[in-house]
């Protein structure tokens, strides 16, 4: 496993609960989780399309007639996931929240990897099981759901 990767993907883990807190803070001083979710998706949208620009990409119009109609649910995914946090932090707390969207992700991809969704087989095991187990015994753990709100 690339150590770089690892380092990245836990790096972009932990920048998570911030964007959502920030999100949460943004749509309490204008109109709202969802304007606050737009508005985080605009200014995102301009940061890629200008990564974009500068990697300067062969773009052929063409060939998004062959895309299907599938592939561009990732959008929908992301905008529900982002205006779905920017609602949830404040009640759940940043922490709670994202052990709840991390076991949930690990549940979704035990199911996926089992099936081969979208990408090569990977039969779930024993040890993914227990992993899965562990993790969701985790959040469980951080949500601590037999506790009144706040406390």
């Amino acid at each position: 496993m690339n150590a770089t990767g690892v380092a990245l993907a836990l790096f972009i883990g932990m920048l998570l609960p911030l964007q959502a807190l920030i999100n949460a803070s943004l749509g309490k001083q204008t109109f709202g989780p969802v304007f606050a979710s737009l508005a985080s998706f605009m200014v995102g949208t301009g940061v890629l399309l200008a990564w974009w620009l500068l990697t300067r990409p062969v773009f052929v119009p063409a060939a998004l007639a062959k895309v299907p109609w599938w592939a561009w649910m990732g959008g929908v995914i992301g905008a529900v996931f982002v205006a779905s946090a920017t609602l949830l932090v404040p009640r759940l707390g940043a922490a709670s929240l994202i052990c709840l969207v991390v076991a949930g992700q690990l549940v979704g991809s035990v199911v996926l990897d089992h099936y081969g969704v979208l990408h090569t087989r990977q039969p779930v095991d024993a040890l993914r099981i227990v992993g899965l187990l562990l993790v969701v015994a985790g959040a469980v753990l951080v949500v601590k759901p037999w506790q009144a709100s706040g406390g």
